[in-house]
């Protein structure tokens, strides 16, 4: 099938791009093996704050721009104390400035500070990361039916492991700085709700230092695999969000497909995320339908997410600007893996017309695709390539993809952020700026999430 083929295409080139930059040392190695022994998130031999309260030291924070005319060509910086309490920021201080003499403080070491990342679109219930190396044959024209009946036979044998694999995934998403992610979770005749339940237990376990909705994800079809009744199970059991897939090359009845998905999210007061890789005219025609069913049903508003929309790659410029305008209108958003193919995907366009655009890292070492960073810093960095002219000011609004559109500085180079009551939700990354950051994929050494250090090390 050609929409399944293109997918696979985005995801090996873009997969083969990132394993040449970690060959040639461009890319941040993972800062600890999967096996590294783990207290409470944190490697072992590392400073671990646990503290309510405390001062954080010689933190690196961007002040401003120094304009050549009106386009930024060097961001200034200042090291300064963050007084940190029940997982705020409230206070920005001179560097070493320590009124409360009693309270713990730790050294950040000049690291400069950046907002916490976001991967708002992966799968962390099936995944090879964290067991046996493990690569799946793919046949040259593999379709999505296809890709179904390998499921059908291999997630009982992933299932054992979902727990463990997925705590171990998660170890790697905060090891590149993620402390929030939204992630996609098989719902179909096969997995029942036993994925879910799997992939909750462990998110129970690990909510002090990571955020993460569910989106229950007919894999095999929601109207195909007949499994409508569980995804209603699954929205009462507490799937944040109503997955769909492929209204037309998958279900093959666009409609329906979309009014069913629509219907469960309506009935239960959630959210709506769909994959969508078609990138035939159905595929122009499933986000048209969907986009004009939001603005009939004025409850659906700025709860429309549709992911990947490679159809949108293949509008001339007016028709996007066309349909992102509506997109805008009603809040819909786009979740984008930013792929490297054939289509180029109108990104900066919307982005340009007020649609929000967030990414993620989607398949992460698992029977779809061999790569994955998981890093959001990469993607950053792989937009950034693909879809601006460099400069100082660029580069450092390439940011907003890993981290939800929150930045230190705005377009003025004024400090937005961090600010007094904001939570202590931050990566410490091995930078002088923003932009050297997402031009370099630079190092990151801890990651906090609500004030608590959930990987890396800081001096005492």
């Amino acid at each position: 099938m050609k929409e399944n083929n293109s997918r696979r295409e985005f995801l090996s080139q873009s997969g083969k791009m990132v394993t040449a930059a970690a060959l040639f040392g461009s890319v941040a190695p993972v800062a600890y093996a999967a096996g590294t022994p783990r207290e409470n998130g944190v490697a072992k031999g590392t400073v671990n704050i646990n503290d309510k309260h405390y001062y954080l030291d010689n933190v690196l924070l961007e002040t401003g721009f120094e304009f050549d005319g009106s386009v930024p060509v060097h961001t200034t910086t200042a090291l300064q104390t963050l007084e940190i309490s029940d997982g705020k920021i409230v206070a920005l201080r001179d560097n070493k400035s320590h009124p409360d003499a009693t309270l713990p403080r730790y050294d950040a070491g000049g690291k400069l500070m950046l907002p916490a990342m976001r991967d708002m679109h992966i799968h962390l219930d099936k995944t090879f990361y964290g067991g046996p190396w493990r690569s799946l044959n793919r046949p040259a024209g593999t379709t999505i039916q296809d890709m179904i009946r390998l499921e059908q036979k291999l997630l009982p044998e992933l299932q054992p492991y979902t727990r463990e694999r997925a705590g171990k995934l998660i170890d790697l998403l905060q090891s590149k700085g993620t402390t929030v992610a939204r992630s996609h979770c098989n719902i179909d005749p096969v997995s029942g709700l036993k994925n879910l339940e799997n992939l909750q237990a462990v998110l129970a376990q690990r909510k002090p230092g990571f955020d993460c909705d569910i989106v229950a994800f007919p894999q095999h079809g929601l109207l195909l695999s007949k499994c409508e009744p569980l995804m209603r199970d699954a929205m009462q059991a507490g799937a944040h969000y109503v997955g769909g897939l492929d209204p037309t090359n998958v279900d093959g009845a666009m409609e329906k497909s979309l009014d069913t998905l629509f219907q469960i999210a309506l009935d239960y007061d959630k959210g709506v995320d769909i994959h969508l890789h078609e990138t035939s005219p159905a595929g122009v025609a499933a986000v048209n339908y969907m986009v004009q069913t939001v603005e009939n049903t004025p409850a659906l508003k700025g709860k429309l997410t549709i992911s990947h929309a490679f159809a949108l790659a293949t509008l001339n410029e007016k028709q996007v600007d066309e349909l992102a305008t509506r997109m805008a209108a009603q809040q819909v958003t786009i979740a984008s893996t930013v792929p490297i193919g054939t289509l180029h995907m109108p990104l900066k366009q919307l982005r340009d017309k007020g649609v929000f655009v967030m990414t993620g890292t989607d398949s992460v070492i698992d029977h779809w695709s061999p790569y994955g960073l998981g890093d959001m810093l990469e993607k950053a960095n792989l937009y950034a390539q693909l879809y601006i002219r460099p400069n100082e000011g660029t580069l450092s609004r390439a940011l907003s993809f890993a981290t939800g559109d929150v930045l230190p500085l705005n377009d003025k180079g004024e400090r937005v952020w961090p600010k007094a009551q904001d939570d202590a939700s931050f990566v410490l990354v091995d930078a002088s700026c923003s932009a050297e950051a997402v031009a370099r994929i630079s190092p990151r050494t801890a990651t906090f999430h609500k004030g608590k250090m959930v990987w890396g090390s800081v001096g005492a």
